[in-house]
């Protein structure tokens, strides 16, 4: 695993880079990086309930279960047309996601640092940057309810705060990729 790490290094910092400007936009324009977030996301749903739909029909015949799939795809279509009806309600259903994710994102990245502690010197950045993952998806799950516009500073915060963490962690890679 440390192998892999030292060798694309500079995917990590790169991931800062952008997690960096991504953070710097959203607090430059918050109301216009939520109206994308939704776009995006009702967008993704739609199409990817459409193409659900469509690899349901195709599979019929070959697979008992193709209703389930074209349940699933009907939901993401359905839900897709709900988010450009109510971006509002979208809005604090994303940020729940957002939370999630997050969470989840957050406690892999420790576990990583935990695994990678006897392999590597500098885990701490790997767990740092779980534990910021984490205290932010708690943060969102608490109070979602304060606005999804100051939500999106928080975002832009964390997401600067990530990404340096990010590029410490891949510059102490590099370093480790050296020796």
């Amino acid at each position: 695993m440390l192998a892999n790490l030292a060798r694309y290094w500079w995917v990590i910092v790169l991931r800062g880079v952008l997690a960096i400007a991504f953070g710097l936009g959203a607090l430059a324009w918050p109301g216009l990086t939520l109206e994308i977030l939704v776009i995006f996301f009702g967008t993704f749903l739609f199409v990817s309930g459409v193409f659900l739909l469509v690899a349901a029909f195709a599979g019929r015949h070959g697979n008992e279960e193709w209703w389930l799939l074209a349940l699933e795809g009907a939901l993401g279509i359905a839900v897709g047309i709900l988010t450009y009806r109510s971006p509002g309600l979208t809005a604090i259903v994303l940020v729940l996601y957002i939370a999630a994710w997050a969470l989840v994102s957050g406690a892999f990245q420790v576990a990583a640092a935990i695994r990678l502690r006897k392999e590597i010197e500098g885990e701490l950045w790997l767990g740092l940057g779980g534990v910021l993952s984490i205290v932010f998806g708690l943060i969102l799950m608490v109070s979602p309810g304060p606005g999804a516009l100051a939500l999106v500073w928080l975002i832009g915060a964390w997401a600067i705060a990530f990404g340096a963490v990010a590029i410490l962690l891949g510059l102490r890679l590099r370093s480790a990729a050296a020796t």
